[in-house]
């Protein structure tokens, strides 16, 4: 009994030939739009990416590059630090150009092809998609119609066997009770009738399987010729995108980019250009014992101008004809210098042609002691960048970073006005400050 009834419980087996079974076959046609989508989607996720690692690259190297060039770091340490700056420009350069890659080429040729892949209907869907389906409806339509009458003639079999079971057991415990001969009879006849319906039904399911086994390598055929169709629309998408995922490769190595692989020897080579001893020897001359001094000397009385120099102004004139007699300067330098000597030197005879004392104000009373006219009167806030301490009483002095305020223009030798943040007032190198954003 047990063996019918599993023969009842048919279990429809995953296999492409079962009836409708195609369907996902026929799915794959729009999963192939779909994945462009996703491919597309992908590639502008990237070039995003790209994109913003340009931007952030190109602020880094401005914000640094500023900092560095007003920070204390000096010579050509300073210049191969700020060869990273130039090497993030590049590299943003090239992201840039990847990002345009990307979309100008990649993402349109995607865009194209699934153009060119799938045609929407006015009804919805593709017209691919109809066109697969139609194919396998069609060339599974007979078979399946075969198998409808099939699974009804086994359904009549095993109808007509299970009635035929029935009868037998009710027949068997009619004799075994005893029954009277006319129900027996009965019981009887209802055997035969339904063993001779077994047998008609199990013959017309025999034949209608043979019909069907019939039919199976035509279905199988028509079948096979239909997916193959869809294997080729197929294998046309898997190749695309195989080509098309090389040629974003392409654009994303930049490995075997030429600019990428000059950026990094250029800023190799800038970074071994540094030259420890001549920055040392640079600021030395600048800043250091290297640097020229209007060493203290005696000074005579001059009866002339009834007073001395001042520190200050010997100073000037001392480092204007040092400058011009200096032998570690360029051509050009020295240039520059012999100008401001000779400037001097013309100013100096100008004042003797006009007042017959060089040194003699033109101020309201013409008191030759009194302080050169005051620059014109603003109020700026500076910061020092330099300690500065003052050589006269007459001048300020300040730490690196305490800001005050300049109260008046540079003068012609480089010196301003100021007034620190107790009330002191007095004269200032310009070039030690910078203004106060």
């Amino acid at each position: 009994m047990s063996d019918f009834n599993d023969s009842l419980n048919d279990v429809s087996s995953d296999s492409f030939w079962e009836v409708g079974n195609y369907k996902r076959t026929v799915k794959r046609v729009d999963d192939g739009n779909r994945l462009c989508n996703d491919l597309m989607n992908c590639i502008h996720e990237r070039a995003r990416i790209e994109k913003s690692y340009a931007q952030q690259l190109t602020e880094w190297s401005k914000r640094w590059r500023q900092l560095i060039e007003k920070g204390p770091q000096y010579g050509t340490v300073e210049r191969a630090w700020c060869a990273l700056m130039t090497e993030a420009e590049k590299v943003s350069d090239l992201h840039m150009e990847m990002k345009a890659a990307l979309m100008g080429e990649d993402f349109e040729k995607v865009k194209n092809w699934q153009k060119d892949a799938f045609h929407k209907q006015m009804i919805g869907g593709f017209k691919e998609t109809k066109e697969v389906d139609d194919g396998f409806r069609k060339a599974q339509k007979p078979w399946a119609k075969k198998l409808k009458e099939v699974d009804a003639m086994k359904k009549a079999y095993h109808t007509a066997f299970k009635e035929e079971k029935n009868a037998t057991s009710r027949e068997t415990t009619s004799k075994l009770e005893n029954n009277n001969p006319d129900a027996q009879k009965k019981l009887q006849e209802k055997v035969e009738k339904c063993q001779q319906e077994v047998q008609k039904t199990k013959e017309r399911y025999e034949k209608s399987l043979e019909e069907l086994d019939k039919l199976t390598p035509q279905y199988m055929e028509n079948m096979e010729q239909v997916f193959e169709q869809c294997q080729q629309s197929e294998d046309k998408r898997l190749r695309f995108f195989k080509e098309l995922l090389l040629n974003v490769k392409q654009h994303l190595d930049l490995s075997t980019n030429h600019k990428y692989k000059t950026v990094y020897h250029t800023l190799e080579d800038t970074i071994q250009g540094a030259d420890t001893e001549e920055d040392l020897k640079w600021f030395r001359s600048n800043h250091g014992p290297g640097m020229p001094m209007n060493w203290p000397q005696f000074e005579e009385l001059s009866m002339d101008l009834n007073r001395t120099l001042s520190r200050r102004e010997t100073k000037r004139k001392h480092n204007d004809e040092v400058t011009l007699m200096g032998i570690s300067q360029t051509g050009d330098q020295v240039s520059k210098s012999s100008s401001s000597a000779i400037s001097v030197e013309k100013r100096v005879d100008w004042s003797d042609e006009e007042t017959g004392n060089p040194f003699v104000s033109s101020n309201a009373n013409g008191n030759p002691f009194d302080e050169e006219p005051s620059s014109p009167e603003v109020s700026v806030p500076v910061r020092a960048l330099y300690d500065y301490e003052g050589q006269e009483q007459d001048e300020l002095s300040f730490k690196t970073g305490e800001e005050f305020t300049k109260i008046g223009e540079e003068d012609e030798q480089g010196w301003c006005k100021g007034r620190l943040s107790d009330g002191t007032i007095g004269l200032y190198p310009a070039n030690y400050v910078e203004s106060v954003q």
